[in-house]
């Protein structure tokens, strides 16, 4: 068992005081059969009216509103939590699905719904190829074709710690052969989808205490990963960042179907164009 703080701080400066709209806020750890939760605290400067939903993924989220002008908005989120995922999991897969190709009750299909559906367009069928390089035969062992993707995922492309927003689509990332976390987590995402997979986006903090992972310069810092649903195992976490199985470093924040839903901080302000100075985001996770 590990007790992790985790301080998230971000800094937005303006260059003249502007109203600020309502921001958008996932910075709660999600908590589950791994994770408890001891303590959070969301708080802003200028103080905010914060109030908090649950969304269609059931991850929490908080809706913070302004009354007053300002020239910086700050948004601090502290939480502690007790991590106790095993370092290497056993998953105990439904005999008809330890084989791939593997089909879905009606009931899982329906339920899954969308995070089986692609979202990136794929007009030259380039990441489908891709993706069926990985199937070694019409039978192949389930599990093992999962890990051989996030491994191929982490051999093919190198990581990149990138600072701007956004995300690259998968081909491109297979085409450049570099990308960050969050490159890495949505060619995963897409290539199991192309397979017939049910699978979705996680983002969080990455745990380094010993500061050997990709995707950290520190003891540990936001991240992005997968989890793939397959009968009786139900979600199974795969980091290709990292070529890693299981959440023994990874502490979720939220699940989505694509990435853009997990942004921590979203809100906008009214004021001049040229308003905007900068956004700092510091990271903070420790035991």
């Amino acid at each position: 068992m590990a007790q992790i703080h985790i301080h998230h701080r971000t800094i937005y400066h303006y260059r003249y005081a502007v109203n600020l709209s309502p921001h958008r806020l996932m910075l709660r750890p999600r908590e589950g059969r791994d994770l408890r939760l001891l303590s959070h605290e969301v708080s802003t400067t200028p103080q905010a009216q914060i109030s908090w939903a649950t969304d269609v993924f059931g991850n929490a989220v908080a809706t913070a509103v302004f009354s007053e002008m300002t020239d910086i908005l700050t948004v601090d989120s502290v939480a502690m939590v007790d991590l106790t995922a095993a370092a290497w999991p056993v998953f105990a897969i439904t005999g008809s699905a330890t084989t791939f190709p593997f089909r879905y009750s009606d009931e899982e299909w329906t339920d899954l719904g969308a995070l089986t559906a692609r979202q990136y367009a794929d007009p030259f069928q380039q990441l489908q190829r891709w993706a069926q390089g990985f199937v070694a035969s019409n039978s192949t062992d389930t599990l093992s074709l999962l890990k051989d993707i996030s491994a191929g995922v982490s051999s093919s492309i190198s990581y990149q710690s990138r600072e701007a927003e956004g995300t690259q689509t998968p081909t491109q990332t297979l085409e450049r052969g570099w990308g960050s976390c969050r490159d890495f987590a949505v060619l995963f995402v897409e290539t199991v989808r192309c397979l017939g997979f049910g699978a979705r986006i996680v983002s969080g903090y990455l745990f380094n205490p010993d500061q050997i992972l990709f995707g950290s310069q520190d003891q540990g810092s936001t991240h992005a990963w997968v989890e793939v649903f397959v009968p009786g195992a139900g979600w199974i976490t795969f980091d290709p960042t990292n070529r890693s199985m299981g959440g023994a470093n990874l502490i979720p924040v939220a699940v989505t179907r694509d990435i853009a839903q997990s942004v921590p901080v979203a809100g906008s302000f009214v004021g001049a164009s040229d308003a905007f100075i900068s956004m700092d985001v510091e990271v903070e996770v420790s035991a």
